[in-house]
């Protein structure tokens, strides 16, 4: 199906990459941070769902045709940017579902689909996701092999080390709000989580 040899470059490659703080990193931080790694869970199962439709449509060369349409990102990178800056504003302010409660552990909690929409949105309408796919795919498929088989065996690997970098941000995130949870900052972690929110959001409109 495909060469260890190949494997063994893009494995640590993409490593690389997806280890790099960007915008699903900085989200899943931000909700192991106000939400806790359990419910986290829900925001990678929404973005490795939107991570694995954008590597499969590139692989496909669907990406080329998108890239030609600008127009259908502008809809939504604006749309999925402005929801994001809503809810960090409201993290900022102590308030909404996203936000930490004064007492850490009350509070109604976001719920699933709010969690997995994120994430997905945040993955599928990042024009940059689609270009990075486009240039990192090709080089590693063989055309003298089948390539629906390599395509999946990639995927797979993508998505596998997507999700256990995110599992890492979102486990750090946890950290910092035990940590200025013990000392009463509850605010100020609301809005540290506001802020980075926030910034996930600009990037996702402006980038």
């Amino acid at each position: 199906m495909m060469s260890w040899a190949t494997l063994s470059v893009f494995v640590p490659t993409f490593l690389f990459v997806s280890l790099t703080p960007g915008m699903c990193m900085t989200l899943a931080m931000v909700l192991g941070m106000t939400q806790g790694v359990k419910r986290t869970l829900w925001m990678m199962v929404g973005e490795l769902l939107g991570v694995g439709l954008v590597a499969a449509a590139a692989g496909a060369g669907v990406a080329a045709l998108m890239l030609r349409q600008p127009e259908l990102f502008v809809l939504f990178k604006w749309v999925g940017g402005a929801y994001l800056g809503y809810l960090g504003i409201m993290m900022w302010r102590s308030r909404g579902r996203m936000a930490i409660p004064s007492e850490l552990d009350a509070g109604p909690p976001a719920s699933p689909l709010q969690l997995a929409m994120q994430g997905f949105v945040t993955a599928v309408a990042n024009p940059k996701g689609w270009a990075f796919f486009m240039v990192l795919l090709p080089p590693f498929l063989d055309s003298s092999r089948p390539l629906p088989g390599q395509l999946s065996l990639l995927i797979a690997v993508i998505l596998t080390i997507e999700f256990v970098s995110m599992l890492v941000y979102a486990t750090g995130g946890k950290t910092l709000r035990n940590v200025l949870g013990k000392s009463g900052n509850v605010r100020l972690l609301n809005r540290i989580a506001g802020t980075l929110m926030i910034g996930v959001g600009l990037w996702l409109a402006l980038g």
